[in-house]
């Protein structure tokens, strides 16, 4: 975290590392990717969503990134990559197989490359990088680490993986806690340290931040990495409204009894940014963040497609020579676990 006491903004930063998950991350690097000189982005990806199925490695907030930079990624849902077919889950499902995680055959290719290569003994950041590169991406795309930590959900029925608890249970077992397993224990990658330590700017995109954010916070060495920065950090609010526009994140907040709103997202990320751009819907909540701290941007975050992702991103880099606000102290990361 920079101390914007003395830093400041003057110039297109040249390198941005970006902390993304899923589909509210794609749309945000898509449009910084535009905005920015060729090479200049780095996306680092969560990796807690990863799930094994059909005894294969399965990375959706990488590959949702993948698919979303390449410009392969389906237009209608977000993941997926446009046009795919499903005979192959079709003809599994015929033999009585599981047939509860949506792949597409396209999909299934990847997911067959990346365990075939995984199983050579290669590392999860070469196996992308390699992917990424044959896929003609215009940013650098990275794991936060090589090492599993999955996200884990508490509830009634004991502890699920968090895809079992999503996509198989539908998100219907009332969430008592959240987990980040091996996180103690995992490190971040010499490519996403050497990144960070090289940026002139480092965003958080508009993802679930217990399921995308924290996640790769939980990992010391990334806290550890992004205090040593100078860059500065923002964090774009993942809410519109004052409510998260889709996902389990306003049902996941409810029943961990966890601060909703932009407040509650300012105290998630409390010690690791400088600065939240809010929607100009919640313009409202910008005087009690300003209070905390923090630089505060309210502005149309709504990015439903790369037209409105770049616009966000043009206007964001247009506000950061502006800011002058003091960070925030630490705080750690809360983890609930049922009764």
């Amino acid at each position: 975290m920079a101390d914007t006491t003395s830093t400041c903004m003057t110039a297109m930063p040249q390198r941005v590392v970006l902390l993304a998950g899923g589909v509210g991350g794609a749309r945000m690097a898509l449009g910084l990717q535009a905005a920015l000189p060729a090479g200049a982005l780095t996306v680092v990806a969560n990796v807690g969503d990863d799930e094994r199925f059909y005894g294969l490695q399965v990375c959706p907030d990488l590959d949702t990134l993948l698919y979303t930079l390449s410009g392969r990624v389906s237009r209608s849902q977000g993941w997926g990559v446009e046009g795919d077919t499903t005979q192959v889950l079709q003809t599994l499902a015929g033999l009585g197989a599981p047939d509860w995680m949506m792949l597409g055959d396209a999909d299934f290719a990847l997911h067959i490359y990346r365990s075939w290569q995984l199983g050579q003994g290669r590392r999860l950041t070469a196996i992308m990088a390699e992917a990424a590169q044959r896929m003609g991406l215009g940013a650098q795309l990275l794991p936060v680490t090589d090492t599993p930590v999955p996200t884990e959900v508490a509830t009634a029925q004991g502890w699920l993986s968090f895809q079992q608890w999503f996509v198989r249970q539908r998100a219907e077992p009332q969430v008592c806690g959240l987990r980040y397993r091996g996180a103690t224990a995992a490190v971040i990658t010499p490519e996403v340290q050497r990144a960070i330590a090289a940026a002139d700017l480092i965003v958080i995109a508009p993802s679930n931040p217990l399921l995308s954010i924290e996640p790769m916070l939980a990992l010391s060495s990334l806290r550890s990495a992004l205090a040593a920065s100078r860059a500065p950090c923002v964090a774009v609010s993942p809410l519109i409204n004052g409510k998260a526009i889709k996902g389990p994140l306003a049902r996941m907040l409810s029943d961990l009894k966890m601060s909703g709103g932009n407040a509650g997202i300012a105290k998630r990320y409390q010690g690791v940014i400088d600065a939240l751009v809010i929607d100009a819907s919640d313009a409202a909540d910008a005087d009690a963040l300003r209070a905390q701290g923090l630089a505060v941007l309210a502005c149309d975050t709504m990015i439903p497609d790369q037209a409105r992702s770049l616009a966000l991103t043009e206007r964001l880099l247009q506000w950061l020579p502006t800011w002058r606000n003091a960070a925030p102290t630490s705080a750690p990361l809360l983890n609930k676990e049922c009764a």
